[in-house]
């Protein structure tokens, strides 16, 4: 991720800031941190993930919205995060304005984040935290470089972590029984 040096922004000035490019920011105590687009690896993990949730939400008949990184998440108070998937509630969705910036004030039930060689430190550690702090029930790391996919289920305000590899069944609160495994996710 590549940090600018523009000055601290609130959270409110953040909702609302255009520098006039179709860039993507996250704000990060006050600073705005540039999402360089996905690369062509990460774009497949996010398209397979989005279409294993979007067709299990529709088989359950669940009023849930699945977002491909499109969706912020505000986690504390000058910090908001854009994870590569969300799942959210439709009734939660339906709240916001349409044309209100598309940021979660409230907590997804789902967040799905994709590790790459500069990530490593944030999504394990410093997301970790500030999801754990905004209460997301289920936080999946999916890490290529380890070849693994880090389950999270939030008990009691921290994080307690399954890992997944090769062929395993992924083993998912939100999705008890949907049917995907890390060779799957992470085969090109």
């Amino acid at each position: 991720m590549i940090q600018t040096t523009l000055k601290r922004l609130t959270f409110e000035e953040y909702l609302t800031y255009n520098d006039g490019t179709d860039n993507k920011y996250e704000l990060v105590d006050g600073e705005l941190v540039l999402m360089p687009p996905a690369v062509f690896r990460h774009a497949t993990i996010i398209n397979l993930i989005y279409i294993a949730f979007y067709l299990e939400i529709q088989r359950l008949g669940l009023d849930w919205l699945v977002m491909p990184g499109t969706v912020g998440v505000k986690t504390t108070l000058n910090k908001s995060r854009i994870p590569y998937v969300s799942v959210i509630r439709g009734e939660e969705w339906r709240q916001n304005p349409p044309d209100a910036p598309a940021v979660l004030e409230t907590a997804p039930l789902l967040v799905v984040e994709i590790v790459s060689e500069g990530s490593i430190n944030t999504d394990y550690r410093r997301k970790r935290t500030e999801y754990a702090i905004r209460e997301i029930p289920e936080y999946w790391i999916v890490d290529p470089i380890n070849a693994k996919v880090s389950i999270l289920l939030l008990d009691e305000g921290f994080y307690n972590v399954v890992e997944f590899i090769d062929n395993q069944k992924i083993v998912s609160q939100t999705f008890p029984e949907l049917d995907l495994t890390v060779q799957q996710i992470l085969s090109l």
